[in-house]
């Protein structure tokens, strides 16, 4: 089952156990999902390469607005916020620790001969793909300079 019919599928669990967060994120996602489907050149079809990156960013979306509430002392806002994406998090790969990331990244910056910080943007365009949906772009982009300093 590919993940516009798993979004689907949920959105129809989340009626019948009446939860609504999960209902209304679910129908946020369908939303932006039939958005991409029917944008100019998607020829109506959705990959789920193309569906995980959306829903990556929802969730940084989400993340960031919750930082932003805090910020401002509205934590009502920001817990709404990090509930619709502990609901989006359960359709994203499982994500990297700290040091499973940094294992990685050594084997990356080995395998490209990087020695230092002016190699950086060799070593990102080969990890951002490889550890696409599994670690976010930030600590990918931390881990690194730390690396090559």
């Amino acid at each position: 089952m590919d993940l516009f019919s798993q979004v689907s599928e949920d959105i129809k669990n989340a009626m019948k156990a009446k939860d609504k967060v999960a209902l209304e994120t679910l129908r946020n996602v369908k939303k932006v999902f039939l958005e991409a489907k029917t944008a100019p050149g998607a020829n109506d079809t959705l990959t789920d390469a193309d569906a995980l990156k959306l829903i990556q960013k929802l969730v940084k979306q989400g993340k960031d607005s919750a930082a932003i509430y805090v910020q401002q002392g509205r934590q009502d806002l920001a817990d709404g916020e990090l509930a619709q994406v502990t609901v989006l998090e359960k359709y994203l790969p499982k994500q990297m620790t700290a040091e499973e990331l940094e294992a990685e990244l050594k084997k990356i910056i080995e395998q490209v001969g990087a020695s230092s910080p002016k190699d950086m943007g060799k070593v990102m365009g080969v990890a951002s793909k490889a550890l696409a949906g599994r670690a976010e772009g930030r600590a990918i982009s931390e881990t690194v300079k730390k690396l090559l300093n």
